[in-house]
């Protein structure tokens, strides 16, 4: 039998329609504007997951290809849940060649703890030294 789900770099094969739907509903991005959505993909590495060609999930990170990156947008919708695609979606990201040798990479996670930590993502040794401008309201405005 073959595998119906392939992960791509290739960014004209993504549906921006069905990613912009999940990211505008979701608890950490509601309200993105689908012009934000583009430009914030042709400036990350992005990672679609598809199945027989169709956008089932999806990843980016936002990175330098230097020193950081941050893992953002990670999601696989719940049809398609329980089979093990978000391990591969990350394993397939955290083994490209633009991410090797980075000396941080971060994220940020409501629940899915568990599955970065199989990866060795652990919580801010040093939480004190990190800060942040959060502006949770700004697609609503």
């Amino acid at each position: 039998m073959t595998d119906p789900y392939e992960i791509t770099t290739d960014t004209s094969r993504f549906d921006i329609a069905a990613i912009h739907d999940f990211l505008a509903h979701s608890y950490w991005s509601p309200g993105l504007p689908r012009e934000v959505l583009e430009r914030a993909i042709a400036n990350s590495l992005c990672f679609g997951l598809l199945c027989e060609g169709r956008q089932v999930g999806f990843a980016r990170m936002i990175t330098d290809r230097a020193t950081f990156a941050y893992l953002a947008d990670v999601y696989v919708l719940e049809v398609h849940r329980g089979q093990g695609l978000a391990r591969r979606l990350v394993k397939f990201i955290l083994a490209h060649p633009d991410l090797q040798g980075l000396r941080r990479m971060m994220l940020a996670t409501r629940d899915a703890h568990p599955l970065y930590a199989k990866f060795d993502f652990q919580p801010l040794a040093a939480p004190q030294r990190f800060m942040e401008l959060h502006r949770p309201e700004v697609y609503r405005s």
